[in-house]
């Protein structure tokens, strides 16, 4: 599943709303990024967690020569599943149901306009009575 193929799944889930689908998983993903490029560790509960590390420098060796190679030191994103996400993939435990996307409100008919209601208390303040007449 590519980025668009990911959008277009959660599109049910916002009214229909490409766009709404679309910036949602922006913000996530801008979310995550922001945070690992300040060194801070990204985790999300029974999903996993995103964090930044320093690998070192080393040498490698070149597989067609078998030349040995320098490797500079560099920083790099890592992953780490959440053990439900590995159980889930292994097969070991079942998924709960996919949540149902929000069903979309019904269009309002237009309402009748109720004859106007005497007021209770006389003494009862006018904002009150505003209220009353929507």
């Amino acid at each position: 599943m590519n980025k668009a193929q990911f959008i277009k799944s959660l599109v049910p889930h916002f009214n229909d709303s490409k766009k709404e689908a679309t910036h949602a998983v922006e913000i996530v993903i801008d979310a995550i990024t922001r945070n690992m490029a300040k060194g801070e560790d990204v985790s999300i509960a029974g999903f996993g967690k995103f964090r930044k590390i320093q690998r070192k420098a080393r040498v490698a060796r070149n597989p067609f020569t078998g030349e040995p190679v320098k490797v500079k030191a560099k920083t790099v994103a890592r992953f780490t599943p959440a053990k439900v996400l590995k159980e889930i993939v292994a097969g070991t435990r079942k998924m709960e149901p996919a949540p149902k996307p929000v069903a979309k409100a019904a269009p309002k008919k237009a309402a009748k306009k109720a004859a106007p209601k005497k007021a209770a208390k006389k003494a009862a303040p006018k904002k009150a009575a505003k209220k009353k007449k929507r």
